[in-house]
């Protein structure tokens, strides 16, 4: 998910103050609950985004729906976010809470996408790998994509690593059509 500079900041104020409170793995799982609940509801995020709804009612909502399922420090948070007017920025924010902690835990995430999934033997590799190779530890993340006919696409933060079938078969395609042995009579 792409996240806006200001989400950044108040993901980034969020870790610090629950750092400094010894609670961040308890706001961690506040912000996958607020993000897993955003996901499932498009009701919610358009109320969020709606400029015809007042911040109190939507400050309201939000306390119903997290209230007793949340910490006092996330329900603290919700708030300020209403009070300043950035309610519509709650699910980016807990989108770049998510990767700032991976990085405050030194963790990298890695998505493998295939045909049917990998087995377990071929993700303790690219584990490894990625310990020896960032010295960090990895959280993987597995999709399936029939598209690629076979093979599978790493994804290490920005780089890409694309060994799928269907990337092979558009590379001869590309190949075949640039016809490099043309005859020239």
């Amino acid at each position: 998910m792409s996240y806006g500079r200001a989400a950044v900041r108040y993901a980034k104020s969020l870790i610090e103050i629950s750092l400094e409170q010894g609670k961040l793995e308890a706001i961690k799982a506040d912000m996958e609950l607020i993000h897993v609940t955003c996901v499932d509801s498009r009701e919610l995020v358009n109320l969020l985004d709606s400029p015809v709804v007042n911040t109190d009612k939507k400050l309201s909502v939000l306390n119903a729906i997290f209230g007793t399922h949340v910490s006092d420090l996330t329900k603290k948070f919700i708030a300020l976010l209403t009070d300043k007017g950035r309610e519509s920025l709650l699910d980016q924010v807990t989108a770049a809470f998510e990767d700032q902690y991976l990085e405050h835990k030194n963790i990298l995430r890695v998505v493998i996408k295939s045909v049917d999934g990998v087995n377990d033997s071929f993700k303790d590799k690219v584990a490894s790998l990625i310990e020896v190779a960032y010295q960090k530890d990895s959280l993987i993340l597995e999709e399936k994509d029939k598209d690629l006919i076979g093979g599978f696409i790493l994804t290490i933060g920005d780089k890409q690593v694309d060994a799928s079938i269907s990337r092979q078969l558009a590379d001869l395609e590309k190949e075949f059509s640039d016809n490099k042995y043309s005859k020239e009579y």
